[in-house]
């Protein structure tokens, strides 16, 4: 039962809040400044009914910076996440410590948040602004688990969606082609083997033909490959954001769906024999300083190849060419998609080769259809309505011609 007692001209309470977890012994909890002895019992009432219901939470000043720092130890050793999903989350959270860092959590309220997020939307995609969400959603919510706010300031946000202006429409007309129809891949492959470099053709077929990732594809080695089935395995992904050749890692795919096993075209086989040939002889020759990892794609001294590295020779190609569109790496797993798609491959295999774990990411790139899809579906719907069509347009030149003869 709490205590109940004046202090000066104000009255106060003092109640039982459990043993402390290290010294075992008793803890108070006290609040005074009460002007009357009711409205101290009432207090004292709803604390004691807070406390035995384990919803009390202890007054706190840690800080929104402080929180999150937390937080991201707590992210990257609790709960196993890989080095490259922190860093994005780090990102992300930077706009909420601009305006929160040094606000105490238990002073933000959901209304300053909702501003925040709505201020957010003004400069960044919806997209965007959704991971920064989620991101501040995962700190308050850990904040939560640990009895340091009651409520969740980030619950049912509503994430404001943007209007589409003309300009918006024109830009994600132009995102659409940002991978390749199949003729331009053709083209690309072609400058790539007859100007490329020592293994450009291979990357970069490679990438077309199986629609890995290029972190996938980097850290592939050569245990990897079944030459006598002729499939892939993707045990890895490369992680290397400060681009030093030797300051990587090997993280576990982005997905429990992305350890896949895939079948590769001969073509491709065949490209992996003739480089094996070409890096033992690498291999040979640079024997004193070749730190041999087993990579496919390795440097000279065996270190894997850098992405950026990987980025730079694609530019350098695509300038050869008559392509202007946007490619990256990446824009190859989209061409691979949309050559799927258009060989009528069904939406489930393609799921499971691109390693999607949600069967809604292949969907999206459904939106990704090439001209050779388009014309087709019109092509098919002509031949469809073949009849109908050749029966309106005679009927129409029967009426004209009666027209004429009266």
């Amino acid at each position: 039962m709490a205590y109940i007692y004046k202090r000066g001209k104000k009255w106060a309470y003092r109640a039982y809040a459990g043993k402390d977890p290290i010294t075992e012994k008793d803890k108070q909890v006290s609040k005074s400044g009460f002007l009357t002895k009711k409205d101290a019992q009432l207090a004292a009432a709803l604390f004691e009914r807070q406390f035995h219901n384990d919803e009390y939470i202890q007054p706190s000043k840690i800080t929104f910076n402080a929180l999150s720092d937390d937080w991201e130890k707590h992210y990257l050793q609790t709960m196993k996440a890989k080095e490259s999903s922190l860093r994005a989350r780090k990102i992300a959270l930077k706009h909420i410590k601009n305006e929160f860092g040094e606000i105490p959590i238990q002073k933000i309220s959901k209304k300053a948040y909702q501003d925040t997020i709505d201020k957010l939307s003004d400069e960044f995609s919806t997209n965007y602004v959704s991971s920064i969400h989620t991101s501040a959603n995962m700190v308050f919510e850990y904040a939560k688990e640990n009895k340091l706010i009651k409520e969740v300031p980030t619950m049912d946000i509503t994430l404001p969606k943007k209007k589409k202006t003309v300009a918006d429409l024109e830009k994600g007309d132009s995102i659409k082609q940002k991978f390749l129809e199949k003729e331009e891949l053709g083209e690309f492959l072609n400058i790539a083997k007859n100007d490329g470099l020592d293994c450009d053709l291979l990357t970069f077929t490679l990438l077309a033909y199986t629609g890995l990732r290029a972190g996938e594809m980097v850290a592939l080695k050569w245990s990897d490959i079944d030459f006598d089935n002729q499939t892939l395995t993707v045990y890895r992904t490369y992680y290397n954001p400060t681009n030093h050749k030797s300051k990587y890692s090997l993280l576990t795919p982005k997905t429990q769906t992305s350890h896949r096993t895939i079948t590769i075209d001969k073509i491709v086989i065949d490209l992996l024999q003739l480089h094996k040939e070409e890096q033992d002889e690498i291999k040979k020759e640079n024997e004193p300083f070749y730190q041999d990892n087993n990579f496919i794609f390795a440097t000279n001294e065996g270190y894997p190849k850098t992405i950026k590295a990987i980025s730079i020779r694609l530019q350098r190609l695509l300038t050869k060419t008559k392509i202007k569109k946007d490619i990256t790496p990446h824009s190859f797993r989209h061409t691979h998609t949309s050559l799927l798609i258009e060989a009528n491959v069904h939406i489930k295999e393609i799921q499971e080769r691109l390693g999607h774990s949600d069967i809604n990411t292949t969907m999206d790139i459904y939106a990704h259809m090439t001209k050779n899809i388009k014309k087709e579906a019109s092509t098919k719907f002509g031949n469809l309505m073949k009849d109908l069509s050749k029966n309106l347009i005679d009927s129409k030149h029967e009426q004209k011609h009666e027209h004429e003869q009266d």
